[in-house]
């Protein structure tokens, strides 16, 4: 009985180099939007700051809105409401740290007086880490009417 033939190996074909080049490109693709979908946006990672909301209400006036936690401040914003004229409200914020001290505070920079009003301040507290807790205060320009406390989350 006759040996059989040996096969020879196939030798590359026309169109093998183009589909190893187009492989390889869409490998690489596939990867490098892999890294950049698993790695965050710098500005994703600016706004990483916890938020707490707030709502300090008294009849029928009010300061409401969030405290962004950064690590040496607190950014306060929201509105003011003020329904009579003759009535002033202004919003104060005190930074405290885990022993009810107080490491700063801020107030509204204008007062609502007979209408509702947005603000936005820093309260800046100087330690590392930020405020544990922040104290929040209607107030009538001189004196708090009301406040409440919110701890960091």
């Amino acid at each position: 009985m006759p040996e059989p033939a040996a096969v020879a190996a196939p030798g590359p074909t026309p169109g093998d180099s183009t589909r190893t080049h187009l492989a390889a490109a869409l490998g690489t693709s596939v990867l490098t939007t892999g890294m950049l979908l698993g790695t965050p946006a710098a500005g994703a990672q600016a706004s990483a700051h916890p938020v707490s909301t707030f709502d300090v209400t008294l009849g029928n006036t009010y300061t409401r809105g969030t405290i962004t936690w950064h690590d040496r401040a607190v950014t306060v914003a929201g509105a003011q409401k003020s329904v009579d004229p003759a009535n002033r409200r202004q919003t104060t914020a005190y930074s405290l740290d885990i022993h009810n001290k107080q490491l700063g505070y801020a107030v509204t920079p204008g007062i609502a007086c007979g209408k509702t009003q947005d603000f936005s301040f820093p309260a800046y507290s100087g330690v590392p880490g930020g405020a544990a807790v922040v104290r929040i205060c209607l107030d009538d320009g001189t004196k708090a009417l009301l406040c409440k406390r919110y701890g960091r989350p």
